[in-house]
């Protein structure tokens, strides 16, 4: 297969594909924070999800090129990309729904757009600008109605607007510093570093004892790990570093 660009049909297959994988993220996530607290939950999936990938990374043999200093960018990556991320998304679904997280979520690319036509110089067009307002109006519109209409909670939709704030920053860092190494060592140290950091918070931010073992938790958390922590985080990564970070987003 030949380099992949943004405007090949390879990278159009990468997006459906990422597109599939992270909005299904959403629902299984909904069913799992009603077996498992949010926080304790996802530091077992990042931990799983990263320890699997750096396994394949050492033996493969790419962690030996990795200085202690893209440990450390892979660590506030982490922290920016996943733990923060998800965590608050995640706490914030307990109080608002699946499908009102997607759409606040989806703000992503008008904020990773404005960010990086700032920090990174990434070009503006008309036609962006105008597109990035229609969208920004549709979720405004869309979250007022929800909120004021069917009661979703204020707290909730400010726990998931960090969580994508948080994101946002991942992802002009990501590209501003364009870590080294292979897919499988940058996620996978990015995931270690908060499945760690998110394991040591849950006992201070929620009751661990909600967790209830069973197929539904083990489920999810599979599907979680291999799906979203593996294959989405891969993708999203591998098309940032293709085009630029608001192409990907």
């Amino acid at each position: 297969m030949g380099r992949i660009t943004v405007n090949s049909p390879a990278y159009l297959a990468l997006v459906v594909l990422f597109l599939l994988a992270w909005s299904s993220a959403f629902a299984v996530g909904k069913l799992a924070i009603g077996v498992a607290p949010p926080v304790l939950f996802l530091g077992l999936r990042f931990l799983a999800g990263g320890l699997l990938l750096l396994a394949w990374a050492a033996w493969r043999g790419d962690l030996r090129r990795l200085t202690r200093r893209d440990w450390r960018g892979l660590i506030v990556l982490g922290v920016l990309n996943q733990a923060g991320y998800n965590g608050l998304t995640w706490s914030g679904m307990t109080e608002v729904s699946a499908g009102l997280t997607a759409i606040i979520v989806s703000l992503n690319p008008i904020l990773t757009a404005l960010a990086a036509s700032v920090l990174l110089g990434d070009r503006l067009t008309v036609h962006r600008v105008a597109g990035l307002a229609l969208g920004l109006a549709g979720v405004v519109l869309v979250v007022h109605g929800r909120v004021s209409v069917n009661g979703e909670s204020l707290g909730g939709v400010l726990l998931v607007a960090l969580g994508l704030v948080s994101l946002v920053a991942g992802t002009v860092a990501f590209k501003r510093w364009a870590p080294r190494g292979s897919l499988a060592a940058v996620v996978g140290g990015q995931s270690v570093a908060s499945g760690s950091l998110l394991l040591l918070a849950s006992p201070l931010v929620e009751d661990p004892g909600r967790l209830t073992v069973g197929p539904l938790l083990w489920g999810t958390l599979a599907y979680n790990v291999v799906v979203v922590s593996i294959g989405a985080f891969a993708i999203w990564f591998l098309l940032l570093r293709i085009g630029s970070a608001t192409s990907a987003a």
